[in-house]
């Protein structure tokens, strides 16, 4: 069995506190969107991240690392943006729309990069790999609810 390195344990850490981060975004975005539909996917998405969470958490823990317990002040940032543009825009549902697809293709982004290291244990990178596929075949939907609009 692969041993985790601090540095690997560093990158998963930085996931899981974008992945809170995330979670928080896409409930924000749920209380704020007006279209049902969009309501519900951002709920749906809020709650998949909360289950992404626990299992890096869970993964984190199992080789020995201590998880980290909350989101980022970036992610704190790019939830006081959205409510910003939810209050100001004219149209906020089509902005959180267009704010989830950027924050959907860096975290895929992110996964992309954590994948790259080659030291991963394969229950890491499996879980990885299933999550990355699980943001990025959402993005497919989100291109179809920005088409409602």
């Amino acid at each position: 069995m692969s041993t985790y390195s601090e540095k690997i344990g560093n990158k998963l850490n930085d996931l899981l506190e974008k992945t809170y981060d995330a979670e928080k975004g896409f409930k924000k975005a749920s209380e704020n969107a007006k279209e049902a539909r969009l309501k519900g996917y951002f709920i749906r998405k809020s709650k998949e991240r909360l289950d992404f969470g626990h299992k890096l958490k869970s993964e984190l823990t199992s080789f020995g690392q201590e998880p980290n317990k909350s989101g980022s002040v970036t992610g704190t940032a790019h939830r006081t943006w959205m409510d910003i543009k939810a209050l100001f825009s004219s149209d906020n549902d089509e902005a959180m729309l267009q704010e989830a697809i950027t924050g959907e293709n860096a975290a895929v982004e992110e996964y992309k990069s954590v994948l790259k290291e080659t030291s991963l244990p394969p229950s890491t990178s499996d879980l990885l790999i299933h999550q990355m596929n699980t943001i990025s075949q959402d993005l497919e939907t989100i291109k179809k609810l920005e088409d409602l609009h």
